[in-house]
């Protein structure tokens, strides 16, 4: 006879959540790199380089993946919605801390979420939606009744987070073909491609709108790290939303707000007080416990969903 073996304590769900942490932790640092370049570059200019530096990245892996294939429309698709998503936030970065942009943003998994159960059915249940509410209530603790004090940057990361949401669905889609690794690098493409047209038509205001300006040896070295930072970054999304739902992921997303804050303290002396820290303990408590759900769930079944 020969005994059983255990169940494996990573399934595709856990790893899918793993993988969407360490992204979202991650991710700040692209718009901290973002916001010092432009002290000089336009947004769109920024945006545009730090692609085009991903795209540089990727394009020897793909070659001697041999996965090499040519784009589809969904390919062009996600990536005019992450160039535009970028084009919004970087908009919006400029004229405000890092910290509370994102805070702006952080609508997206709303979207995303809504997105994910009326485009592609899939199921959102009442602990999942109550989870995302309490991590929105996080963000609102983050964020203070202050956004009057931004102006019209604060409209923009709400803009980005519409944009990204419709990234993030068409990814859902593109990644349940496998083609992830390609998936990487056509969209890094096609939202170079879209700021650049951005950048040509001085879409993006920027110090010089419309004008490209040449990278100091500095402005060099911060594109090539934002382009391996890129790189890995979204190569953990698309490999999560290819083993979790769209929905899922959305209460992991608040986790940006831990790392932009401490880069924020780091990078422009602006240090969390202690409303920032209460509301950050408050996101990270909802993405834990929806975590220790979906294990649960895993084990005993579905959720009741949510049905409208």
């Amino acid at each position: 006879m020969t005994a059983s073996r255990p169940a494996s304590p990573m399934g595709p769900t856990t790893a899918g959540m793993a993988m969407m942490i360490a992204a979202m932790l991650m991710a700040p640092g692209l718009d901290t790199i973002a916001k010092l370049l432009m002290e000089r570059l336009s947004p769109a200019e920024a945006g545009m380089g730090r692609f085009l530096a991903q795209t540089l990245v990727l394009l020897p892996i793909v070659i001697v993946s041999g996965r090499m294939s040519r784009p589809s429309g969904l390919h062009a698709l996600a990536g005019g919605f992450l160039g535009m998503a970028l084009l919004c936030l970087n908009t919006g970065l400029r004229g405000m801390p890092v910290a509370n942009a994102l805070a702006i943003f952080f609508v997206e998994p709303l979207a995303l979420t809504l997105l994910g159960a009326f485009v592609l059915g899939e199921r959102v249940g009442v602990r999942r939606l109550s989870a995302i509410g309490v991590g929105l209530v996080g963000v609102l603790i983050v964020l203070r009744p202050n956004i009057a004090a931004y102006g019209l940057s604060a409209a923009w990361p709400l803009v980005a987070a519409v944009l990204f949401a419709c990234y993030m669905l068409t990814s859902r889609i593109l990644a349940r073909r496998g083609e992830r690794l390609v998936l990487q690098f056509w969209t890094g493409a096609f939202a170079t491609i879209i700021l650049a047209g951005a950048l040509a038509f001085g879409v993006a205001a920027g110090p010089a709108p419309g004008l490209l300006l040449v990278p100091t040896l500095y402005e060099f070295a911060l594109f090539a790290g934002a382009g391996v930072l890129a790189s890995i970054t979204h190569g953990l999304i698309v490999a999560a939303l290819g083993r979790i739902e769209a929905g899922l992921v959305a209460p992991f997303q608040y986790l940006e707000i831990f790392s932009a804050t401490l880069l924020g303290w780091l990078v422009f002396s602006d240090f969390p007080d202690p409303v920032t820290w209460t509301g950050t303990a408050v996101i990270v408590g909802a993405g834990i416990y929806v975590f220790h759900r979906e294990r649960l769930q895993a084990r005993s079944g579905p959720e009741v969903p949510v049905t409208g």
